[in-house]
């Protein structure tokens, strides 16, 4: 049976050597960019800085941010790792599709506020992943298309 969706621990264990090239995407820089819904369906980016920590993808927000809020009412999320200066992308470009839980339990979030140190107080969210796509040039010959998903293996496309 193929899952809908699945945490970050899970895409590692699938596919860990696109896992870890998504975790270096986004670790290069602090800021990516987070795609929500609004109350009307329209779309609206945010900046975010995100963690991965415990087998999990963290959103953390700052209290009543708008993407806070977007996520609460409905919350499918899309996440672009930020591409960095120029037009190189060394890694390729990367981007995450999901849902994103947010985190009630007290204790659960003060085990990641003891890590992370956020400034307080604060949304947080873990995600249930939906697909993982990367896309990167290779040989300066072939556009080439990585697509995971859920009970699924990576799909790969290459096109000149």
């Amino acid at each position: 049976m193929t899952r809908t969706t699945s945490n970050w621990a899970a895409f590692t264990a699938a596919e860990s050597d696109l896992a870890r090239t998504v975790e270096e995407r986004f670790a290069a820089f602090t800021h990516h960019v987070l795609a929500t819904l609004r109350k009307d369906g329209s779309p609206r980016t945010s900046g975010l800085e995100v963690r991965f920590l415990n087998g999990e993808l963290w959103l953390g927000m700052m209290p009543d941010s708008m993407k806070a809020l977007d996520l609460r009412r409905d919350p499918r999320f899309a996440l672009q790792a930020n591409p960095g200066a120029g037009t190189e992308m060394a890694g390729g470009d990367v981007r995450i599709a999901g849902r994103a839980v947010e985190v009630q339990d007290p204790a659960e979030k003060a085990g990641y506020s003891e890590e992370v140190k956020p400034p307080e107080p604060f949304h947080l969210f873990r995600t249930e992943l939906t697909e993982v796509v990367r896309t990167y040039v290779e040989d300066d010959t072939y556009l080439v298309v990585q697509i995971w998903q859920p009970g699924v293996p990576v799909r790969t496309l290459r096109r000149t």
